[in-house]
C-alpha cells in the first residue's frame, strides 16, 4: 500500500525524537496505521544538523514553505513553535488540503479558532495530543475516552519546569531563583523561562483542554494567570508544616454562570496523589459525572515522550484520511455546530 508522505518541520528536541521513534517502531507503526507512515522531507534551519539525524534517508531542506507547497506531502508535522511563522505554514498548509500535527499549544490557544475553521472548512484534519502534557494521552481521553461524561471540572500539573523547581524548593529548602539556575543548566527552564515560571505554559494547555471538556471556544485571553515566581522557600516550608504541597496548577471547572479558567499555586493536602508528582512530571485530573476522578500521569516533554504523541497523532490521521470529514472526531470534542457560549468568568466571579 502506497506509504503516507510526511513533512516534518523542526528537527529539534522533539522533531528529532519523532524521526528516531518513527524509524525504530516502524514495523508496529505500520501494522497499527495500515500502510507505511514515512518521513519524506525534513525542513530545519540547521542543515547540518538535519542531513546527520536523517542519513540521507529523507530529502532536507532549508525552506519550510517548499515542504507545505510539496503535493508529494500528505501530512505536515510542524514543530518550529511560536506564533509567527508557524501560523503561516499550519494555514499554508490547510490551504493546500494538507493535515497538519502539531505540539505547538501557544499557536492553538492563541489562533486555534481560526485554525480549526480552516480546517473544518477544507475537510482536513489538525492534530494536536502533543501539545498538552507530552506523553500523556489527556487529549485523546477528554475528546473519545470520557464523550459520556458532563465533565464538571480538570486540574493539572502541566509544567514540568515549575514542578522540578516547586520539588527542589521542597526537598531542599533552597530559594527560587537558585532552583531557577539549576533548571537551566538541566535543560528543564529555558534561558529565558518567563512562559514556564509565570504560569503562560500552563495557561496555554489549560485553555486548550477546557476547550474540549466543555465544547466551549477557545479563549486564552480570559484566563486567570499567576506563576511561581513570588513564593519563597518558607512559603513551602509553612504549607508542609499545615499539611499541604504547594502546586502550580492549570483548573477549568464548570458553574452555572460560566466557566473557571485559572493558572495559579494552590494548596493541595499531601495525602493527594497529584500533590505527590514531583520532579519534571505532569498529571491531570479529571472529574466526570459518570466515571468519576480519573487520574492521567506520565511525562510532560522530552524527545521521545511527546514524539510519542506526536506519532499517535499521525497514526489517527492516517487511519481517517480516507474517513469522510462528517465522520472524524471533532478537533474540540464537541460539532463545530454545537459549541456551547458559555462565558469564561472573571476571576473576581470565582
Amino acid at each position: 500500500m502506497k506509504p503516507i508522505n510526511v513533512g516534518l518541520l523542526g528537527i529539534g528536541t522533539v522533531g528529532g525524537g519523532t524521526w528516531t521513534v518513527l524509524t525504530r517502531n516502524q514495523e508496529e507503526i505500520t501494522r497499527r496505521a495500515g500502510r507505511p507512515i514515512r518521513t519524506s522531507v525534513v525542513a530545519d534551519r540547521n542543515l547540518e544538523l538535519a542531513r546527520g539525524m536523517t542519513g540521507g534517508q529523507a530529502r532536507v531542506t532549508d525552506d519550510a514553505f517548499s515542504v507545505v507547497n510539496d503535493p508529494e506531502v500528505d501530512i505536515v508535522v510542524e514543530l518550529i513553535g511560536g506564533y509567527t511563522v508557524a501560523k503561516d505554514l499550519v494555514m499554508q498548509a490547510i490551504a493546500n488540503g494538507k493535515h497538519v500535527v502539531t505540539a505547538n499549544k501557544a499557536l492553538l490557544a492563541v489562533h486555534g479558532n481560526e485554525i480549526f475553521a480552516a480546517a473544518q472548512a477544507k475537510g482536513v484534519m489538525v492534530a494536536f495530543e502533543a501539545a498538552v502534557a507530552g506523553g500523556i494521552p489527556i487529549i485523546k481521553a477528554l475528546r473519545e475516552g470520557l464523550s459520556a461524561n458532563r465533565i464538571q471540572w480538570l486540574a493539572g500539573i502541566i509544567n514540568g519546569t515549575t514542578n522540578f523547581i516547586l520539588s527542589e524548593m521542597r526537598d531542599k529548602g533552597l530559594p527560587f531563583d537558585t532552583v531557577l539556575k539549576e533548571a537551566q543548566r538541566l535543560g528543564y527552564a529555558e534561558a529565558d523561562p518567563t512562559f514556564d515560571i509565570e504560569g503562560v505554559d500552563a495557561a496555554h494547555k489549560a485553555t486548550l483542554m477546557a476547550s474540549i471538556a466543555f465544547g466551549i471556544p477557545i479563549q486564552f485571553d480570559k484566563a486567570h494567570i499567576e506563576g511561581i515566581s513570588k513564593l519563597d522557600a518558607v512559603d513551602i516550608k509553612y504549607a508542609e508544616q499545615l499539611g499541604y504541597r504547594i502546586k502550580l496548577l492549570g483548573i477549568a471547572k464548570r458553574q452555572d454562570a460560566g466557566v473557571e479558567l485559572r493558572v495559579h499555586p494552590t494548596l493541595i493536602p499531601s495525602k493527594r496523589l497529584i500533590a505527590n508528582v514531583e520532579g519534571a512530571m505532569n498529571a491531570v485530573l479529571v472529574w466526570g459525572d459518570a466515571v468519576g476522578a480519573t487520574l492521567y500521569y506520565g511525562k510532560g516533554a522530552g524527545a521521545e515522550p511527546t514524539a510519542s504523541a506526536v506519532i499517535a497523532d499521525l497514526v489517527d490521521v492516517t487511519r481517517l484520511a480516507t474517513a469522510d470529514p462528517l465522520n472524524r472526531v471533532p478537533h474540540l470534542a464537541f460539532q463545530p455546530g454545537q459549541m456551547s457560549d458559555l462565558p469564561v468568568l472573571p476571576m473576581s466571579a470565582v
